[in-house]
């Protein structure tokens, strides 16, 4: 087959003329039935092939008395989905009056077209590009790129200056509309993203000003959909669309209506993709997909003067009152030999771990970590000294001026490790349990992993305990709030100062900038780093 993402078709026929329909199944799939228009009459399907690779079709014909032949199996391959049929990277150096195509015509800029903006973090761009919102603001082939009556994809990393007026992103002229216009509406209820094309109009996701968000518009001629995507997931469908013929030129940052260019893009545009075909989900989530960084993994084997090193020379965790490094080698307890000393347990990972003495002890970093209000992702493993404590204990913390951005702790009423959160950074703000997940030992156990992913894409933030979540452990976060507080362990704080000291051992504190998959969960807390790929 030519591909993934074009549709191939199969045609089903039988001898007799007494078949009225065929049962049949692609290999990995569901088995459907398919009714002929008459008895004897030949049956065509579409296929959409989602990957690369052989594939097999079976195929069972039903008479009308209902009995069923023998299954017919038709081998094929299907060869990866091609590339686009026209790109702009928009990474071209500043001062650049023109943006380089990869694939199709160049695009020459407006003099509000600004070369050498910031990429989103974490993804395949290198630069962008900033437009002023003036009519001046704009890139163009001056030719279409792609037949919009056709099956075709388009997308591109964007970031809004504002979010109070419609705003596009891209479009393909066609008279007093645009044949097709991907970009910002500002609606009664807010603003969303939106696919239009055809008369269908395709509305989801929430644009924060200054944050990316990666867009994708997809019209299906084989179904008469069209579909948007927002950072790699589905927003919304349309069906029923029919696109007019569009032979105008393509837009970047504006879309020709009656008046003429209007609805001018103020803010970043970033790789410009145009695709002659579908783009499959896992193809989408590829195209959005932002790589987390590590930020810091202080795996407390050791401390000097107060301070455990970071381990690639990274900002360092010092140790406040209360606090010390403990190291397996330290201990010459041995029970069986001395039954009057005192058994401590070994390490939690490594060699060595904090303790930390539920009175006093902590330690900090010299200032935040991670960016509460972008996605991120921190684990830690911890090990209560008691198991049933007197009352809550937090593990992490990062303040913002007045109170924590977040907290994670244990509950000992509910035996509960919570995620905390204020409403906002005011003394007094009242706190939330946004998420929590039930489970704790104390004493000589080998403790628990715990991690926060909080996942601006998808406005979600989830609790992590040993690798595992639940319904009750995931909540909504439309935004977070940027805290300018030092990363705590073992403290929190309150409108008296610092309290909530946990009385245990911690090991393994591991900061991203993104939010980890499952999978990288659940590499946390084993003394290495888990693979990002």
């Amino acid at each position: 087959m030519d591909g993934v993402g074009v549709y191939g078709h199969f045609t089903m026929d039988s001898p007799s003329d007494d078949v009225v329909s065929y049962k049949y199944g692609f290999m990995g799939g569901p088995y459907d039935t398919v009714s002929a228009e008459r008895p004897g009459a030949a049956v065509t399907i579409p296929y959409l092939p989602l990957s690369a690779g052989p594939k097999s079709l079976a195929v069972q014909a039903i008479d009308r008395s209902g009995r069923i032949s023998g299954e017919s199996r038709y081998d094929f391959n299907v060869k990866a989905g091609r590339g686009p049929v026209a790109r702009w990277k928009l990474d071209d150096p500043a001062g650049s009056a023109s943006a380089a195509a990869e694939t199709g015509t160049a695009a020459r800029a407006g003099i509000g077209v600004t070369f050498g903006g910031p990429a989103p973090t974490g993804s395949t761009a290198t630069s962008t590009v900033g437009l002023d919102g003036s009519s001046h603001a704009f890139l163009t082939p001056d030719t279409s790129v792609t037949d919009i009556r056709k099956t075709f994809a388009v997308s591109a990393w964007v970031r809004p200056a504002e979010t109070d007026r419609n705003m596009t992103v891209v479009s393909q002229d066609a008279g007093e509309e645009p044949g097709f216009d991907l970009g910002l509406r500002h609606q009664d209820s807010g603003a969303a993203w939106s696919f239009a094309i055809g008369g269908a109009q395709v509305s989801g996701g929430a644009p924060e000003t200054g944050e990316w968000a990666h867009l994708l518009g997809l019209y299906d001629a084989e179904t008469g959909k069209a579909r948007l995507y927002v950072n790699g997931h589905e927003a919304g469908t349309a069906a029923d669309a029919t696109p007019a013929e569009a032979a105008g030129a393509f837009q970047i940052g504006r879309a020709l209506r009656t008046a003429g260019y209007e609805d001018l893009w103020h803010g970043g545009i970033g790789d410009v993709q145009v695709h002659d075909r579908v783009v499959v989900p896992d193809e989408v989530a590829e195209l959005a997909q932002r790589k987390p960084k590590l930020l810091g993994h202080w795996s407390l084997e050791n401390a000097t003067d107060g301070v455990s090193p970071e381990q690639s020379d990274g900002a360092p965790l010092r140790l406040g009152a209360g606090a010390s490094i403990y190291r397996g080698s330290d201990s010459s307890c041995i029970p069986e030999i001395d039954p009057d000393c005192t058994y401590v347990p070994p390490p939690l990972v490594g060699d060595g771990h904090l303790v930390l003495d539920g009175e006093s002890g902590y330690a900090a970093a010299d200032g935040p970590v991670v960016d509460t209000g972008d996605s991120l992702t921190l684990g830690v493993v911890v090990r209560l000294a008691d198991s049933e404590p007197a009352h809550p204990m937090t593990v992490l913390s990062q303040a913002g001026e007045h109170t924590d951005a977040f907290k994670v702790r244990y509950e000992p009423s509910t035996h509960t490790w919570q995620l905390v959160m204020p409403e906002k950074d005011e003394v007094g703000a009242p706190e939330k349990v946004v998420s929590q997940i039930v489970g704790a030992d104390g004493g000589e156990g080998q403790g628990h992993r715990l991690a926060v992913v909080y996942d601006d894409a998808t406005d979600t933030i989830k609790l992590y305990l040993d690798g595992h979540t639940n319904a009750q452990a995931i909540a909504s976060l439309a935004n977070g709030w940027h805290s300018s507080g030092a990363l705590q362990i073992g403290r929190a704080m309150s409108d008296d100062g610092w309290g909530e000291y946990l009385h245990g051992d911690v090991d393994e504190v591991q900061a991203y900038a993104g939010a980890l998959t499952d999978r990288g969960v659940s590499g946390l807390g084993s003394g290495t780093d888990p693979c990002l790929c």
